[in-house]
């Protein structure tokens, strides 16, 4: 796609990008007046009948492209708009395929410029809710998202509203818990990935298909509050290139302590090299329901005057 194209009625208004997109082209696009944004995929490719190879290299990417047109109608069927908690959750309007290459359409979400860190103890609050609300709702269904990450967490401040919520985005690497794809084409993020699925993909410690389930979403989970938290994530060796490979090697990951004691103990469990040992999502919606603050207020000074000036006692 190109700016000013139209592909099948949306028009493409802005010039396409791969930033954060991996093998995809992105932009938004205008439809009988709605704005929208346009992913489209460059892998795979749907051959044409005039496309060069033989007749057994077409009919097996024609199968790879059935195949991806399945996983996809399974997203579909699987994550519907009216399900409870789904507002938050940026579903597909359309898919389809248009020459070689396959789009997806969803709704245009504008970004806030913000910081979770940053944001009021109330508005990160609503901001957590509503991205735990929204994995509780995909793991409701059986599913794993895959791919948890700052970048398909998108802030996003309603017309009208002081407060910032969470969209989630970005379901291409979701699978069904326990039934991930093969270990040489699962997707996921070598940071936020969990020890397992690090594991899995590297066909270490006999780890089966059946070992990745939600339970992978809540290591990810847990980076990410620390660092909306924080602003950073927990700390690891330098030695070592995520933290999953430093979790794999016996290595505690390092928590702030300005962490109040109850969320330092949820995230260290989040954190673990166990999945079978990390809470489920709603612990953390009951945490942030008892309204507890997670940061420890930084203490004030009591100071004392004297001729000297101002000394903190």
């Amino acid at each position: 796609m190109k700016l000013g194209e139209v592909v099948k009625g949306y028009e493409i208004i802005t010039r396409p990008s791969n930033a954060n997109a991996g093998k995809c082209l992105w932009a938004f696009a205008r439809k009988e007046g709605a704005d929208f944004f346009v992913k489209e995929y460059l892998d795979p490719k749907r051959p044409r009948p005039d496309s060069m190879g033989t007749v057994s290299d077409k009919k097996r990417r024609l199968a790879e492209c059935r195949r991806f047109e399945l996983h996809h109608e399974k997203l579909s069927r699987l994550l519907r708009a009216d399900h409870l908690h789904a507002g938050n959750i940026v579903l597909a309007k359309d898919f389809f395929a248009h020459g070689t290459r396959y789009y997806k359409v969803t709704d245009r979400i504008d970004a806030a410029d913000a910081t979770p860190a940053e944001l009021s103890p109330e508005d990160r609050n609503v901001l957590l809710h509503t991205l735990c609300e929204s994995i509780a709702l995909l793991h409701e269904c059986g599913m794993v998202h895959g791919d948890l990450k700052p970048e398909n967490v998108l802030l996003h401040r309603p017309e009208g509203s002081d407060l910032h919520i969470a969209k989630l985005i970005d379901f291409d690497d979701a699978y069904l818990s326990g039934e991930p794809p093969a270990a040489d084409t699962i997707g996921g993020n070598p940071y936020y990935g969990a020890p397992e699925w690090l594991s899995y993909l590297r066909g270490d410690n006999g780890i089966r298909g059946e070992q990745l389930t939600t339970a992978v979403d809540l290591f990810a989970l847990g980076l990410l509050i620390h660092s909306y938290l924080i602003g950073t994530a927990p700390g690891f060796p330098v030695r070592f290139d995520s933290p999953a490979a430093a979790v794999l090697a016996g290595e505690a990951l390092e928590l702030d302590p300005k962490l109040t004691s109850d969320w330092t103990a949820l995230l260290a469990s989040l954190i673990q090299v166990d999945p079978a040992k990390r809470p489920r999502i709603g612990e953390v919606l009951s945490l942030l329901n008892s309204a507890r603050p997670p940061v420890r207020r930084a203490a004030r000074s009591r100071v004392r005057i004297n001729l000297t000036g101002r000394v903190p006692v």
